[in-house]
Formats: structure tokens, C-alpha cells, sequence
């Protein structure tokens, strides 16, 4: 069993990428991983910020031709 999940979050412009990560977070378990598909350049600032308010880690941030990569560890909560 994988602790990662994926988010489709091509063709959303902002804020929707950074709503869908909230959403999708909210269900899911401190430690697991969650991969987000994107293709607002904005998303490579904003999910960072998000996840650095919220006590979460951003393990890795790709940048390709099309779409934008972002790996998360989900954290338990504000301050973790």
C-alpha cells in the first residue's frame, strides 16, 4: 500500500490549486505524501506558502515543459 496520493490540479488557476491541496489534506494522515499536478506557475509559490503555514513539507518542487510537481508530507497540523 502506497502512503502517496496524487491531486489533479492541471488547468485550475489560482486559488483553486492551493483549495483542492487544503481539501484533499484535510483527509488524509500526518506522514503520508501527496503529489500535485499543476499547471499555474503560481502554484510553485503558493502550495509552498500554504504548506509552510499549515505544518506541512514540501519534499520536492519539479518544474517541466507543461506542468509543475509538487510532493508534500502532510504534518499534523498548525506548528508541527
Amino acid at each position: 500500500m502506497s502512503d502517496r496520493q496524487t491531486l489533479d490540479a492541471r488547468r485550475l488557476l489560482c486559488p483553486m490549486p492551493v483549495i483542492r491541496v487544503q481539501e484533499r489534506v484535510e483527509t488524509m494522515n500526518p506522514g503520508e505524501e501527496l503529489e500535485v499536478i499543476c499547471t499555474d506557475p503560481g502554484a510553485a509559490n503558493d502550495v509552498p506558502a500554504w504548506c509552510r503555514i499549515n505544518g506541512h513539507r514540501v519534499l520536492s518542487v519539479e518544474q517541466g515543459a507543461e506542468e509543475l510537481r509538487i510532493v508534500i508530507r502532510v504534518g499534523g497540523g498548525e506548528g508541527s
